[in-house]
């Protein structure tokens, strides 16, 4: 009889673990991902790109469209991987690899659309800001410190993530790899409430002009950027509390919080961007 003491975490008695080299004992995900979500993820991604691939051409917008083109590419081939997760034959919910690179991809991903939305608070500041100003003559600062603390956020979570698959895989504890992703994953909502708060500051200072001027489609779009920027942050913070509960807790046991909190905030954000695209309203990408 082993000495080892049994492996807790979820496993599905109705699909045998295949105990592959790449196998964990247990489903890391918590329960066995959905065949029915990763195809939708994969269709509404895939008809996100045309849209914004016709924006692109139409309105030359290179930086922000070809960012949210890479958040869509990204997405789509982090579902393909969590469709290899699911049920089989289609997949195997138990692999180390599957859970490691879908974590990868999808959570990347927003980080690239994130950085378009630093590239619209650029461009709506050269063409709506008061250019007196410092803040707002030092923009092309945002850019970089913004997309720099995502990059930072985003190495020490896909680091965190990589050795919880390595832990579970080895029948470890996962609690310190879960603190790492937890530690990125903090820096990463700090790090996006102060872009929110400056966003909020710069629509509070550009208001009174752009409503003087008449431009409710500018108006319209602020409040478009508004929402896409909550809804990415509403993701961040699903993904906060869940880190927080560690592996096996609630939130990482329920799919429907995942599609509810982190799939359908970050599609509909991009779906938003689409239809209030920014080469439709910011002066200079006109």
């Amino acid at each position: 009889m082993s000495s080892e003491p049994p492996n807790e975490g979820y496993v599905d008695p109705s699909i045998p673990n295949p105990n592959g080299p790449d196998d964990a004992p247990i489903i890391i995900y918590g329960y066995t991902p959905s065949l029915v979500l990763g195809i939708l993820a994969i269709v509404l991604y895939a008809l996100c790109i045309i849209p914004h691939a016709i924006r692109l051409y139409l309105h030359r917008t290179w930086a922000f469209s070809i960012l949210t083109l890479i958040t869509c590419a990204f997405e789509i081939v982090g579902y393909v991987f969590r469709l290899r997760s699911t049920r089989p034959p289609t997949g195997n919910p138990y692999s180390v690899t599957n859970f490691v690179v879908q974590y990868f991809f999808i959570v990347v991903a927003p980080v690239f659309f994130s950085a378009g939305i630093y590239t619209i608070l650029t461009s709506m500041i050269s063409a709506l800001g008061d250019q007196r100003m410092r803040l707002w003559r030092r923009r092309k600062w945002i850019v970089a410190v913004f997309v720099s603390c995502d990059v930072i956020a985003t190495i020490v979570q896909v680091a965190g993530a990589a050795l919880i698959g390595v832990a579970e895989s080895n029948g470890e504890s996962s609690t310190t790899p879960n603190n790492i992703l937890l530690a990125g994953l903090a820096f990463q909502v700090f790090a996006f409430l102060l872009f929110i708060s400056l966003l909020g500051y710069f629509i509070y200072t550009a208001r009174k002009g752009a409503a003087s001027r008449g431009e409710s489609g500018m108006m319209q779009f602020t409040l478009a950027v508004v929402v896409a920027t909550l809804l990415i942050y509403l993701r961040t913070i699903f993904r906060l509390a869940e880190t927080s509960q560690g592996v096996g807790g609630f939130a990482s046991r329920q799919e429907g919080l995942f599609g509810g909190l982190e799939f359908a905030p970050v599609v509909l954000a991009v779906g938003i961007l689409a239809w209030w695209h920014p080469g439709k309203f910011i002066p200079r990408w006109r």
